[in-house]
């Protein structure tokens, strides 16, 4: 197991009812900005109850952040911040809109242009320089909730990039699964796929030390295979829904990368294509994840196997497991409402790769992967596999 440090300071308040501590969470005294996105929380009741938390605080609401939320957006936040010395931002909603207040949080008071922060991933690590804030999940997927990454599209570029550091963690985050209730079935699909491809990342890389954490990996794998069909016809199940949203935090908060190899590939590629055609995130994972764990089988054969055995019950030679585990992962995704290759899901795709290809050059990212063995090569053969 390799040395690591793991720091999480952000106070997860999970459970039925939980947005009745709202008030008492939120800082005395300060501004808060209140964000949000296209407007689902005032269908489903959840921007009444948080109204309610907010009486007597100086409030200025901002609405719009986008699913993958645009620098361009963003920047309108920043303004509103600067103008009324807000001091402190209340993100409502699920990935994208705390994303995008996690970008807001670091370029209030960022020296300089803010478009470099996602340019150079810059990473925030003073708190003192930028601005608290807190979040209220309504839909379980990218544990953006208990993490402090995040990813902002630069629209004018048509680019999908990250940022992060140990000042944008959320200091609370209020997590109350009874709100996927409302969500659309394509929503609880991509939160399922979205976790269960969060994890495939940080455990399917090669054979380690780390025992534990590859347990809890596959524990959380197991949970999503057995309860992410049922979850996502069954929303109103409390045992389902608030298993599946603990999954999805688990799934990105830190805890089973630490000691650990992790391959991000899948994310980096499956980024470009949300950018080019408006793919939704989890899509993209399904398309580009089966096809890159063929690319670069030999070097992933070994934990292949191990995760084919431990999780799908497969037995055979390690080749035999390896294979039929990559089959299995397709069957699930397909299982979930996925598509499996970029003709279902986009248009006039032909010359993505080439596309994808000359995006990662101009960046330098040149070897991607737990052994750098995706060059860029390989990342067009991935792609091109996708087609």
């Amino acid at each position: 197991m390799t040395n690591f440090e793991y720091f999480n300071p952000t106070n997860y308040v999970f459970g039925k009812g939980q947005i009745e501590k709202l008030s008492s969470l939120l800082p005395e005294n300060k501004k808060i900005l209140l964000a949000y996105g296209g407007g689902s929380i005032f269908k489903n009741g959840i921007y009444d109850q948080v109204k309610k938390q907010l009486a007597g605080k100086s409030v200025i609401e901002f609405g719009g952040i986008e699913p993958n939320p645009r620098f361009e957006t963003l920047m309108k936040a920043v303004a509103i911040i600067r103008e009324n010395e807000i001091g402190f931002v209340l993100a409502v909603g699920g990935g994208s809109v705390i994303d995008g207040v996690k970008f807001i949080s670091g370029a209030v008071n960022f020296e300089g242009d803010p478009i470099e922060i996602l340019r150079k991933r810059i990473l925030f690590t003073d708190s003192s320089k930028t601005i608290p804030f807190g979040t209220i999940l309504t839909i379980p997927a990218t544990g953006s909730e208990m993490n402090s990454g995040a990813v902002v599209t630069i629209e004018a570029t048509q680019e999908k990039l990250t940022l992060g550091g140990k000042a944008l963690f959320p200091q609370f985050s209020i997590c109350d699964p009874t709100v996927i209730q409302s969500l659309p079935k394509r929503q609880l699909q991509n939160g399922v796929v979205d976790a269960f491809t969060h994890v495939m990342e940080q455990y399917l890389t090669y054979s380690h030390d780390a025992l534990l954490q590859d347990r809890i990996a596959e524990s959380i794998l197991q949970t999503l295979v057995e309860i992410g069909p049922d979850v996502v016809e069954n929303p109103t199940d409390y045992k389902l829904a608030s298993n599946f949203m603990w999954c999805a935090t688990m799934a990105l908060n830190g805890l089973i990368q630490k000691g650990v190899p992790t391959d991000w590939a899948t994310h980096m590629i499956g980024h470009e294509l949300t950018a080019l055609y408006e793919i939704d995130h989890a899509r993209t994972l399904a398309i580009i994840a089966p096809n890159l764990y063929k690319a670069v089988f030999e070097t992933k054969k070994d934990k292949l196997a191990q995760y084919g055995k431990r999780v799908w019950n497969l037995s055979g030679t390690d080749e035999e497991v390896a294979l039929a585990a990559i089959e299995k992962t397709s069957a699930f995704l397909k299982l979930m409402g996925m598509p499996l290759t970029l003709s279902e899901a986009a248009e006039n795709y032909e010359n993505t790769a080439e596309i994808v290809v000359e995006r990662f050059e101009n960046r330098g990212w040149k070897a991607l992967g737990e052994r750098q063995q995706i060059t860029i090569a390989k990342v067009k053969e991935i792609v091109e596999m996708s087609y």
